[in-house]
């Protein structure tokens, strides 16, 4: 069986989540005899093999609001989707639906919805016609989650042909022996901490956890970059937060390190943009509790309250500074809770059980 995969970007193009998440399913189920081919944009053309499966990349010829295009684009779709028995788009990405109307007659398709467009309102209007064009059109549409497949408008009206395969991480890609980095990080930040790792994006509710720091005196560590990071370190700096650190990006290598240090792992996303969370499932892989803001997405359902973690109200830095004081001064219940993460991550999110659950999907269309 011949899948296309469809997305503005790809590994290892580029390195973010949702690329780690396609790269899974190809590299899953080219292992089981299935064929891919990612159809995606780049600055130049190239066309290689990666890990068992194909990957075109089209130079793209202009771009609006991160959203890519090529005229050639159009071209090599329709050629590689009369090739291919099931076309896997990706949502959002609007060029993706303007290329499912050069669809051939009777071929399968499936989208895996990421999430809502929450931040570009203006541009959704434009895009609403073209998208439910889009949404109508495709087979089956996947979501991550159960909480963000009964929570969005657009997966509600579409409820009889959503599927539920949330997202999983590929430990074995994972580095194994970090023990020189957990050193360097002991004698540099310490142990014990609480941990945040990301893109400092305004969706992640970054300044609800300085907020918090600022009221329990915690420490924290911050590490990632991105367009936030002058906000939060001009918050720091007002508020002498001496037990705040922001150390910007980190290698695979030094994220390891950071999870065995930390005490617990801190999510404080506050907004729908933030439909899942990858970096959850890493802090269940190495067994440390969660806390997180309850948005009615797949954070809250790789978080379970009082199980796997904390969940608290969004923007409530209050509570937020609460469910860091209840696992300082419990560190049995911060171990259990980490125990159970680690349970949950080995029924869930593995790679073994996201490659079985799109590989049965695609036997059904």
């Amino acid at each position: 069986m011949k899948i296309l995969h469809i997305y503005r970007t790809c590994y290892p193009e580029t390195k973010g989540g949702l690329e780690q998440a396609i790269r899974f399913i190809c590299k899953g189920t080219s292992k089981l005899g299935y064929h891919n081919t990612i159809l995606t944009l780049g600055n130049e053309n190239k066309d290689y093999l990666f890990e068992g499966y194909r990957i075109v990349v089209i130079k793209k010829d202009f771009e609006i609001s991160s959203n890519g295009f090529s005229f050639k684009l159009i071209k090599e779709f329709i050629k590689l989707s009369k090739e291919s028995d099931i076309i896997h788009f990706q949502y959002p990405w609007p060029t993706g639906d303007l290329l499912s109307q050069f669809l051939p007659k009777d071929k399968k398709t499936l989208v895996s919805y990421q999430s809502d467009i929450v931040k570009q309102k203006w541009l959704k209007k434009l895009y609403a016609p073209l998208e439910y064009s889009f949404l109508n059109k495709v087979d089956k549409i996947v979501a991550s989650s159960p909480q963000y497949a009964d929570t969005s408008k657009n997966l509600k009206k579409y409820k009889d042909k959503v599927e539920i395969i949330p997202l999983a991480i590929d430990e074995e890609s994972y580095p194994k022996d970090v023990s020189n980095r957990i050193e360097y990080w002991r004698n540099k930040i310490g142990s014990d901490f609480y941990l945040f790792v990301g893109v400092l994006r305004y969706y992640k509710g970054l300044k609800y956890l300085l907020e918090a720091a600022n009221i329990n005196k915690l420490p924290v560590i911050i590490a990632g970059d991105g367009p936030e990071r002058t906000n939060l370190e001009q918050y720091i700096k007002k508020h002498c937060l001496n037990n705040v650190k922001l150390i910007g990006f980190i290698n695979e290598e030094d994220k390891v390190a950071l999870h065995h240090l930390s005490k617990a792992f801190v999510f404080p996303s506050h907004l729908r943009s933030e439909a899942f969370g990858i970096s959850l499932l890493e802090a269940q892989m190495y067994s440390r509790p969660i806390i997180s803001a309850d948005i009615g997405t797949g954070s809250s359902y790789v978080n379970q309250n009082n199980v796997t973690g904390i969940t608290v109200i969004p923007e409530d830095e209050k509570a937020l500074s609460d469910a860091m004081i209840k696992l300082n001064l419990d560190p049995k219940l911060s171990k259990k809770m980490g125990i159970n993460g680690r349970k949950r991550f080995d029924s869930l999110f593995s790679i073994n059980r996201y490659t079985k659950s799109y590989s049965e999907l695609y036997k059904t269309m």
